[in-house]
């Protein structure tokens, strides 16, 4: 998605006008933007924390800036009430959990598959140990992603975590020939029958 987005001219600033415009919509919804640190590093860190709190961000998971790294971003995303999301995996071990824990604020997003988005479905016991393991080092929500493209897997999956996500599927749903309209009325439709899934 980040390589189909730069190739499209898409640039930070865009994306903090998308959620500014968003946010006037739209005041209730937490809104997160996930990506990777060096755009936010070209923009300034000053300058997008303070256009990110000024479009109403309310979190930022930074896929590629680990604890060890985040210390100058994370203090002005505190200062500005924007919760900095901290990743786990099935390889985080407790040593290296505590580590991932210590400063994270908003939620947990727990990767539950080895490898990159979009891959296999994760294996419902595996989650469920995992998410124990995390659930008793900290009080945050925890949300779990990668590997939940449809209702099915996403009630699965919920039965142990606080929030699901759905990304490279719905991305799948927006692709589409050059010359062809994205089909919106079938990502909706997607969507929608994920969160009717989880409402039974």
């Amino acid at each position: 998605a980040a390589i189909r987005a730069l190739g499209g001219g898409t640039n930070l600033a865009q994306v903090l006008a998308a959620a500014a415009e968003f946010r006037e919509r739209n005041q209730t919804t937490p809104l997160v933007l996930m990506g990777y640190y060096n755009p936010m590093f070209i923009y300034g860190e000053d300058a997008f924390i303070n256009s990110a709190s000024q479009a109403g961000v309310d979190g930022l998971i930074i896929v590629d800036l680990p604890p060890e790294e985040d210390g100058s971003l994370r203090a002005k995303a505190d200062a500005a009430g924007i919760s900095m999301i901290r990743l786990t995996t099935p390889t985080t071990n407790d040593h290296r959990l505590e580590k991932v824990l210590e400063g994270a604020s908003g939620f947990i997003y727990h990767v539950s598959v080895k490898g990159i988005t979009g891959g296999a479905q994760a294996s419902t016991d595996q989650v469920a140990t995992d998410m124990a393991r995390i659930r008793a080092h900290t009080k945050l929500p925890l949300a779990i992603g990668f590997g939940i493209s449809n209702g099915a897997q996403a009630k699965e999956m919920a039965a142990h975590a606080h929030a699901v996500v759905v990304g490279s599927a719905l991305v799948r749903d927006m692709e589409v020939d050059e010359t062809a309209d994205p089909d919106l009325d079938g990502l909706i439709g997607h969507v929608r029958s994920i969160r009717e899934a989880l409402d039974e």
